[in-house]
């Protein structure tokens, strides 16, 4: 194979692998409602079933729950509103792309 070949190939192999990429992120919401077990087990019932949702953890001592999630099937706004369901607020700490 020529040399132009092949680079015309690895640029098209990485072209495809960028378009292939899924927009992952991770949120960290503050929820001061999580204030016992029982509340953390209400959190872990009821946010697993979002929408995009790819995984999540929740720390009880911090009052915090991190969400990773596919941007391309929510966003921020719509898990806040998944909090809302059940009445509890969460506010954001942190929002930052998956690598």
């Amino acid at each position: 194979m020529s040399k132009k070949l092949i680079t015309l190939l690895a640029v098209l192999f990485l072209s495809i692998g960028t378009a292939l990429a899924k927009d992952f992120r991770t949120v960290v919401f503050k929820v001061e409602q999580m204030m016992c077990q029982n509340c953390e087990k209400k959190v872990k019932d009821n946010i697993k079933f979002e929408k995009g949702m790819k995984k999540f953890t929740t720390d009880l001592k911090a009052k915090t729950v991190t969400i990773t999630y596919d941007a391309e099937k929510t966003n921020i706004e719509q898990l806040k509103a998944g909090f809302k369901k059940f009445k509890y607020e969460a506010v954001v700490v942190e929002d930052k792309k998956e690598e």
